[in-house]
């Protein structure tokens, strides 16, 4: 008999599986290569932006960095925990509320790239403003009514919004992350079909507290399907004028001081049944598709960010003297900087490609959006703590305290803090390897599953499945242990970085043979072992980057031959990434994965206690009562009628 915990655990799957993207219209590297397939074919020649595209985004990158410098000053915002009105308002009268909605309705309608580049120069100068913008347009409402919203519904919301109202996107509740079967806010239908109530909680919601208009996710009656009910998550349209709408409680972080974020309630909202985006049900798939390309902003406000250091990196680099010599000229300092600069290369390689991919509209980009995210932001976590280390106390001491005593205001330790969140929202890095891990075994989910774990329902026999998966492996299989094709269409790359590519190649069938034994060794029980997914999770990302790198190599390299430092950096990452690789795989062979297991539930049992002994916990006496002070939930009775 099935526990609650399984039960909840099904429910949570099969909403998930409901929600994805099942069919692959367009090719995907990322996906062809966990296949064994590297198509270099896909990425090379490297795209470059269209002269006259490049001349919008030329000439709104300089009318911004006049409204950043006149009204946006970063050390005053993380000083004071406030975003100047006046800045959000000349923003606004510059468009950059609107830069993803189309011209039709009153936007920039920005490419893909353009809208990156927007990103990656504010977010190198102040990442409060690049969150103010990206979450309003990446994920807040014009990202999902551009792909699922009905033309009334764009007609009447975009022009707002591209004027300056701001947007949001609520699904995280307080007790509910990443696992919306768990949603508790409801949406329940009125009798006659034109309504909804709407009742819940939503918690960090970007934008929130002083948003106009926002989509709100929320469960609403579930459907049978096979027997099984699968609950169904709505997405909807909320003005936050509309009565019932509260902003319950104002958040405030270790960074980002400028954020407007908080938790928002919702008591008994009557939403017309024409707000709801795409049909009932499909809020996840909407949520889902959303951010595929809404994390793009991620990475690119975070390339930014580091792009932004380089400069004081290297004056530091050169002008600090210790022992006689530059800092930058001892190689333990050597090291990390020459990383700064090869991960900084990495990152603006994999992000504007990922972009050029969105803007041909021909290519699935969902693993790619999943892989920038996450690398980037594991990246610049990394760049920064090397560069504040290279600082030393510099880096750790504040930007206005160095200018008060007269030295350079050099930003790291804000740096840290407003940019660590990248790690977290959006999908946290632990949630990015499951969900590229799903996408990566897609073709032998689809072929396996059906057998080891059959569904009530299923029309095919077990023969039948059993002989389509043995004509698919039969021919696929040898196939992966077969020399890969090293004949690249390269002129520029030097000889060390076209074994790079050679590598990455014969990689791609090694990583498709490893990953197929891992799913046949464990099954059905594979979805424990999240550990192992992540290792193959960071070897496919490892591959892509490194692939992105070379080809951006190259296309520099063509348009500047005597300029050779492309050369260098794509080697020194590719040279780091093949180590990482390589260490990978070797965990996937040998590991103590099972120790974790063990001692995170011994602690969770209590029985590492006594390493706690003669300390104090932390809290004051008067926190210690924290839950009176938490926002009280709403009640709401069965029914109740919606205000007037």
């Amino acid at each position: 008999m099935a526990t609650e915990d399984t039960k909840a655990k099904d429910a949570a799957m099969a909403l998930a599986e409901e929600a994805r993207e099942t069919e692959w219209k367009f090719p995907s590297f990322t996906a062809e290569m966990f296949r064994g397939n590297f198509r270099w074919d896909l990425m090379h020649p490297y795209p470059e932006q269209d002269p006259e595209d490049k001349k919008i985004g030329d000439e709104l990158i300089a009318r911004t960095k006049e409204i950043l410098e006149q009204y946006v000053d970063p050390f005053e915002i993380d000083a004071t925990g406030e975003y100047p009105k006046e800045a959000l308002e000349k923003l606004a009268e510059l468009g950059l509320f609107g830069m993803k909605i189309s011209k039709e309705y009153g936007g920039m309608g920005l490419s893909q790239i353009n809208y990156a580049r927007m990103l990656s120069f504010i977010g190198s100068y102040c990442q409060s403003t690049v969150t103010w913008l990206s979450a309003h347009q990446s994920i807040g409402v014009p990202q999902p009514l551009k792909d699922f919203g009905t033309e009334e519904q764009k007609k009447k919301y975009l022009p707002r919004l591209a004027k300056g109202e701001i947007s949001a996107f609520a699904l995280t509740e307080p007790d509910v992350g990443s696992d919306p079967a768990k949603m508790s806010t409801t949406a329940t239908p009125s009798a006659d079909g034109t309504y909804y109530l709407l009742n819940g909680d939503k918690l960090w919601t970007t934008n929130g507290p002083d948003s106009d208009i926002i989509v709100v996710m929320a469960k609403t009656p579930p459907k049978i399907k096979n027997g099984k009910e699968i609950p169904q998550i709505t997405a909807f349209i909320v003005e936050t004028n509309w009565p019932g709408v509260e902003v319950a409680h104002r958040c405030k972080f270790m960074g980002l001081k400028g954020l407007s974020n908080g938790m928002l309630r919702f008591n008994n909202v009557k939403v017309p049944a024409e707000n709801v985006i795409g049909k009932p049900g499909m809020g996840l798939k909407i949520a889902l598709t959303t951010l595929n390309t809404g994390r793009l902003g991620v990475p690119a406000a975070g390339g930014g960010g580091c792009k932004g250091f380089l400069d004081d990196c290297a004056w530091w680099a050169k002008n600090r003297v210790q022992w006689g010599r530059p800092v930058g000229e001892h190689q333990a300092i050597s090291k990390k900087i020459a990383n700064f600069a090869a991960d900084t290369f990495a990152m603006q390689a994999m992000v504007f490609l990922t972009c050029s991919f969105a803007d041909r509209k021909n290519a699935d980009i969902r693993l790619e959006a999943a892989a920038a995210k996450y690398f980037c932001t594991e990246k610049t976590w990394t760049a920064l703590d090397d560069l504040l280390q290279v600082m030393g106390g510099r880096g750790y001491e504040t930007a206005i305290s160095l200018y008060n005593r007269g030295d350079r205001p050099f930003r790291v330790e804000r740096a840290m803090r407003d940019m660590r969140v990248g790690r977290i929202f959006e999908g946290s890095s632990e949630v990015m390897h499951l969900i590229m891990a799903r996408e990566a075994m897609d073709t032998h989910f689809k072929l396996i599953m059906p057998i080891i774990m059959p569904q009530k329902g299923q029309k095919e026999s077990k023969f039948k499945l059993i002989m389509n998966a043995a004509k698919f492996y039969i021919s696929w299989y040898p196939k992966t242990w077969m020399p890969a094709n090293t004949n690249f269409n390269v002129k520029h790359l030097n000889a060390a970085n076209r074994d790079h590519l050679v590598f990455c190649a014969k990689t791609c069938k090694r990583l498709a043979r490893r990953l197929f034994h891992t799913m046949a060794k464990y099954q059905a029980k594979l979805e424990y072992e999240q550990i192992l997914l992540g290792n193959f999770v960071e070897i496919g990302t490892h591959l892509f980057v490194m692939a992105a790198s070379l080809a951006f190599a190259e296309h520099l390299l063509a348009k500047n031959p005597n300029d050779q430092t492309p050369q260098e950096l794509a080697d020194l990452f590719c040279k780091n990434a093949r180590q990482h690789i390589d260490a990978q795989f070797r965990a996937v062979k040998k590991n103590h994965n099972y120790l974790y297991r063990k001692v995170a539930k011994n602690l969770m049992d209590g029985k590492y206690a006594w390493l706690a002994n003669d300390i104090y916990d932390g809290v004051p006496p008067k926190y210690r009562d924290y839950a009176k002070n938490a926002p009280k939930p709403h009640k709401v009775e069965d029914m109740q009628e919606a205000p007037k």
